[in-house]
């Protein structure tokens, strides 16, 4: 890939996990609290939240998945230059994203929705320490964290998307017979 596209595809990279940073911090901070806050009762409030979580969680896999081009046309490049450089560190927060989309949509948000299909009725109609409140209240604090921590990480890639390196591109042509060392 030539540097022009890759810096293209670090700015289209930088627009959609802003972007998504941006609907899931105002869906977090904004919207959620109202809701609860707002709504007549807490079951529906975390239904609807739960709702919009999931269509967050799949944007996200679109997102990561697609932040995931501007990594493509620079690995094999350093994979034969540095032992630890920037691709693999933002590699490695790309994987972690990827991991807690994962853990997200497959494990988290399942249990959740088990526990409230089990008891079919309102979380807060349970006793504190009621063992489907108590499972309940693990998995939507877990849900919580990963979220927000997806959230870090959309907004770390974006700001360090343009510091890898161009691969071979950036380095500049190869040098000549005449020029390399010991002709």
């Amino acid at each position: 890939m030539n540097p022009r596209t890759i810096r293209r595809l670090d700015q289209l990279t930088q627009i959609l996990l802003l972007l998504w940073a941006g609907a899931a911090l105002g869906f977090g901070i904004f919207s959620a609290p109202v809701f609860f806050r707002e709504l007549p009762s807490r079951d529906v409030a975390g239904r609807i939240a739960g709702m919009i979580i999931g269509r967050l969680d799949w944007a996200a896999w679109i997102v990561f998945g697609l932040a995931g081009l501007s990594w493509i046309g620079r690995w094999v490049a350093e994979v034969k230059e540095d032992l630890i450089g920037p691709i693999r560190l933002w590699s490695s927060a790309l994987l972690v994203a990827l991991l807690m989309c994962l853990a997200s949509s497959f494990v988290v948000t399942p249990k959740v929705q088990a526990i409230r299909a089990r008891i079919n009725a309102p979380i807060e109609s349970l006793a504190p320490e009621s063992a489907d409140r108590v499972a309940y209240n693990k998995a939507h604090g877990l849900s919580r964290n990963l979220f927000f921590l997806r959230i870090l990480l959309a907004v770390g890639l974006a700001a360090t998307v343009g510091f890898m390196a161009l691969g071979e591109a950036e380095s500049g042509p190869e040098p000549s017979a005449g020029d390399r060392p010991g002709q």
